[in-house]
């Protein structure tokens, strides 16, 4: 299988902001990213191979994308905020192997490089409900930002209805260096439960511990985080389209040495996101609710104060005749930021507006 997703994008966020990477209140970017995967089979199982590149070291520049209230990773020897960083060269590389045990139930074991522990919901870029937004969820890092883990061994069994596994891996979010391999101890480890109700219906639950996830600033050690994760997702047929829903909750919990002072407390998150997408038009929308800690935000004046702030994105794409496999196609998207009144001055008002025109190139529908 190849597959892959580009965005070429213009985001406008107008307001008084100092953020991450400069000033700036408008910029073009390209996000991005292309996996290939086979298997064959070995044995009485089958064994598979997985890669999954991205050219945002390059096309992301600035320490990342315009995003108000995207907070997570160091660029320039700060935290980033108020962009949503770009992802890393490598995504994933990866190996496989699964068989049958009895009957239909199976035994899967995975590790490689790069790739996705057992944590969290499927990361945003996989996600058929967020697929068509060019704009990363402000939630991002309390579900699922271990998409990308530079080491990794996970194992599980699974029957139709089920899935159970257990992953040990390297904690620590990728460096400002996106273009090498972060490989580290793998101290870190984590649980998935996933349960389908049906042909349309995914929950999961999960949990873990990341061994110094986040990186300190100057002198200030890496801090550790305990995550949970709880996740449903819905898919549709929809006329010749489909339907896609995802809402997830996500909880960090950690202590952390900033410059406000020892932060040593609970956060949470809320995510909504659907897509609807026929041939032609595809409208998808988000609503995010998630405390973030004010060093988060740099409001460092507010010490370990954690705010609850939102955002609501609605987008529309419009797609043209399909050429040689390829689909490509243009649209729009508005957000609104909603700010606490003592983060309102920063934004230049409780409500921050921002909107972005995108065009957009991926493979046709295909199956494998």
């Amino acid at each position: 299988m190849l597959h892959g997703n580009l965005f070429a994008q213009f985001l406008y966020e107008p307001g008084d902001r100092h953020r991450t990477g400069g000033n700036a209140n408008a910029q073009g970017s390209s996000v991005n990213w292309v996996m290939a995967m086979a298997r064959r089979p070995a044995g009485s199982g089958r064994f598979g191979v997985r890669a999954m590149l991205s050219a945002e070291p390059w096309t992301v520049t600035d320490c990342g994308f315009l995003n108000y209230l995207a907070t997570g990773e160091i660029c320039d020897g700060d935290t980033i905020h108020d962009r949503q960083h770009p992802h890393d060269l490598f995504m994933e590389l990866s190996v496989d192997y699964d068989r049958p045990l009895r009957g239909t139930l199976r035994w899967q074991l995975y590790t490689g490089l790069a790739g996705e522990p057992a944590l969290g919901p499927a990361g945003f870029p996989h996600r058929l409900s967020a697929m068509a937004n060019p704009v990363a969820p402000i939630t991002h890092h309390w579900l699922d930002a271990t998409h990308i883990t530079f080491g990794l061994v996970t194992t599980g069994i699974y029957d139709r209805g089920w899935k159970a596994e257990v992953s040990v891996f390297n904690g620590r979010e990728p460096d400002a260096t996106r273009w090498d391999l972060d490989l580290a101890a793998l101290d870190s480890f984590a649980g998935r439960l996933w349960v389908l109700p049906g042909d349309r219906l995914a929950l999961q639950v999960s949990a873990g511990h990341l061994h110094e996830a986040e990186a300190g600033l100057g002198i200030q050690p890496r801090s550790s985080i305990d995550r949970a994760t709880a996740s449903a997702t819905y898919h549709r047929p929809h006329g010749s389209g489909l339907w896609a829903t995802t809402v997830g909750y996500g909880l960090n919990s950690g202590r952390e040495v900033t410059p406000g002072g020892v932060f040593d407390g609970v956060t949470h998150a809320l995510l909504f996101e659907t897509t609807l997408a026929g041939d032609r038009n595809t409208w998808f929308g988000r609503g995010e609710v998630v405390g973030k800690p004010a060093h988060d935000l740099h409001a460092h004046e507010y010490g370990t104060r954690v705010f609850t702030v939102g955002k609501l994105q609605a987008g529309y794409a419009r797609s043209l005749p399909t050429w040689r496999g390829l689909t490509a196609g243009f649209g729009a998207t508005v957000t609104a930021s909603l700010l606490p009144p003592e983060l309102a001055p920063r934004y230049s008002g409780r409500v921050a507006p921002a909107v972005g025109v995108f065009f957009r190139l991926r493979p046709a529908g295909h199956v494998m």
